[in-house]
């Protein structure tokens, strides 16, 4: 009994730490997440007033799914506290977004490049082909969680 009542507030200490530290990374993602909002728009002002807006809209659409990936980065930490579990799917969404933010980003640094030699348009291909097995893959597993998501939560109205 003794050594029952040790475990259970042991367990209550690391729950209480867990939640600590899940608060602490949520406010650290939220201030995050606003500041690259803020900034986000303050830099679509200035390039919509210079009239820049087209030249420079690769790196605001970067910026832009930076803070997707903040945001859902905060709402895993969110579910984490408080379903008190890990949650598959948020991160499957996290790799997807940072997954199609990089091919954006290729796309755009190729585009700059004055000298496309063989091995830079090599190299190029390479990352864009992992990329896009990477990001078919994340689809894959997504649609595949969801479908066995959808399919315990018809087998439990049963």
């Amino acid at each position: 009994m003794k050594e029952e009542l040790k475990r259970a507030w042991v367990a209550r200490v690391f729950t209480t730490v867990e939640d600590i530290v899940y608060v602490g990374l949520g406010l650290l993602l939220a201030g995050c997440s606003l500041a690259l909002l803020v900034s986000g728009m303050i830099i679509f002002g200035q390039n919509l007033m210079a009239g820049s807006l087209m030249t420079n809209i690769v790196a605001l659409l970067d910026r832009v799914l930076l803070i997707l990936l903040v945001v859902e980065l905060l709402y895993t930490v969110q579910g984490s506290f408080r379903e008190h579990t890990l949650m598959p799917e948020p991160f499957l969404l996290i790799g997807l977004i940072a997954g199609i933010r990089r091919v954006l980003l290729l796309t755009a640094e190729l585009a700059q490049v004055d000298e496309k030699s063989d091995v830079v348009f090599q190299r190029f291909i390479v990352e864009l082909v992992a990329l896009t097995v990477l990001i078919v893959a994340l689809v894959i597993s997504l649609v595949l969680l969801r479908r066995r998501s959808g399919m315990e939560g018809t087998e439990r109205a049963k």
